[in-house]
């Protein structure tokens, strides 16, 4: 998505460092409602997977979304006898409020989530947190639908997870292959900038999540996983399904208008110091000359109708700029909207009449051929005239496309790349100190890893009472009211 507006603040994806002490690098988050008899298994089967094979500090926070049953007192009893185990406690029900809410309030870099049912084999999970550590990508999926994952359900739930996942690609043109797999994790700097744009509080969540993430750019990373459908799943899969549908709608309409802030997301071009030395890199190129290729095919075509329409009834100059004005007009819009990404209605005018002095260009172009023709001809077949606009009209084509991107929709997003400097990153192994931090980014806060929000005991009581719920966006243009619990905004 492309916009005027000034580029996001998300700093370049770094390697996490191995020596972090004191602050666990990941954090697993359960939600549960009313499951006091699978808890325990999970947690404890959880901790001893991590503690046997995970080399970095952990801790596994059971959101508890407002359980009625003795949900709370299982959870207290795990964090009174594993210190990695920790609870926290929702008086409102919904899987994405309760992800929100720990998530925001978490001080480790990578943040993660799986099902309390443990479908997913757990073998998976250092290859799901492992790119974030390293600084490769931005979020992680678990995928069932993977060519390389072993998945074990019924067809009912087959055919509905497909089917879901059709229609974000038709609706939404999702690239990822599953949505709603328990088992995703995050970076928190990501995290910190994207969760405030996420409106759904249930199990539309991850989609709304995934595919913000996804159009701003961030790299998402998925892992085939080995799956095995839970049978006792109290998931109500009609409800669940309608609204998925309208978070769908919802979503796709938001993407349409252009609401969506995205450039908060941007991120530099690469974090490797050799990248500092590229200016002016092209964004999008290969996918703009697809998207103008397919909108320049259909105006042709739509052009040549035009044409011999109004040739029935007029001379072939008088056709040929009728024609091409209205072709121009659509073309302009088509492009604005597909090609180059441009959302709202902002400078929709400006850009018309940008459009309308390349579209002059190529009426020059066009007209020039046929009084050529005219001039070699004195009464020229109409087949001989749509050939020669045809080839008028390519050479129109490509310098309306280099004058589109250069002159009438330029990326006018500052350079994210400027000239190599000596930092303290380009030392090799230097350790991230505050004046580093500086130096590099202009800021004086500690890098994203850094513990904001000490660890306290677990009390139940204590906590049921002072804990302020989260609260989601209400709109996608009010987000500098939004809070949430851990917030220092």
């Amino acid at each position: 998505m492309r916009s005027d507006s000034s580029p996001g603040t998300l700093p370049a994806r770094e390697h996490l460092p191995a020596d972090a002490a004191g602050t666990p690098v990941l954090d697993v988050v359960i939600p549960v409602y009313n499951e006091e008899k699978d808890l325990e298994p999970c947690v404890l089967r959880l901790h001893e997977h991590l503690t046997r094979t995970f080399p970095y500090g952990f801790r596994i926070t059971v959101a508890d979304n407002a359980s009625t049953d003795t949900t709370p007192l299982v959870a207290a009893g795990l964090a009174a006898a594993l210190p990695e185990v920790s609870v926290h406690r929702l008086e409102q029900k919904g899987r994405g409020r309760a992800l929100a809410a720990v998530w925001s309030a978490s001080d480790a870099p990578v943040l993660a989530y799986m099902d309390v049912d443990l479908s997913t084999d757990l073998n998976a999970l250092l290859p799901l947190v492992a790119p974030l550590i390293s600084g490769h990508s931005d979020l992680a999926i678990g995928s069932r639908l993977s060519r390389a994952s072993r998945v074990v359900r019924g067809p009912k739930r087959e055919f509905i997870s497909r089917g879901y996942n059709l229609i974000l690609r038709g609706s939404l043109q999702a690239r990822f292959s599953d949505a709603q797999c328990g088992f995703k994790a995050i970076r928190r700097d990501v995290a910190q900038v994207l969760l405030p744009l996420v409106r759904d509080t249930g199990w539309f969540f991850d989609t709304e999540m995934l595919v913000l993430a996804e159009r701003a750019g961030l790299r998402i990373h998925e892992v085939p996983v080995d799956w095995v459908d839970d049978p006792d799943s109290t998931v109500h899969i009609v409800r669940t399904a309608t609204e998925d549908l309208k978070g769908v709608w919802r979503v796709g309409r938001a993407l349409a208008t252009g609401s969506l802030p995205l450039d908060r997301l941007a991120r530099p071009f690469g974090d490797d110091p050799r990248d500092r030395e590229i200016s002016d890199v092209p964004r999008g190129l290969a996918r703009q000359l697809v998207g103008f290729c397919v909108v320049g095919g259909l105006s042709t075509l739509f052009y040549l109708l035009l044409y011999s329409v109004f040739r029935q009834f007029s001379g072939s100059q008088v056709a040929n700029a009728l024609a091409l004005l209205l072709s121009a007009l659509a073309n302009t819009a088509a492009n604005r909207r597909l090609t180059f990404g441009v959302r709202g209605r902002g400078g929709a005018v400006r850009h018309q009449a940008q459009g309308l002095v390349v579209f002059a260009i190529g009426l020059a172009l066009t007209s020039g051929s046929l009084a050529a023709l005219s001039a070699a001809t004195t009464h020229p077949a109409h087949s001989t005239e749509l050939a020669v606009l045809i080839a008028a009209n390519l050479a129109a084509t490509v310098l309306r496309f280099l004058l589109f991107r250069a002159w009438v929709f330029p990326d006018r997003a500052e350079p994210v790349r400027q000239s190599a400097e000596p930092t303290e990153q380009s030392a090799p192994f230097a350790p991230f100190t505050p004046a580093a931090k500086h130096a590099r980014t202009g800021y004086d806060t500690e890098p994203p890893y850094a513990p904001q929000v000490p660890q306290t005991p677990y009390a139940p009581q204590a906590a049921y009472a002072s804990h302020t719920p989260y609260t989601p966006p209400t709109s996608y243009d009010d987000q500098t009211t939004t809070t949430r619990p851990g917030d220092t905004r």
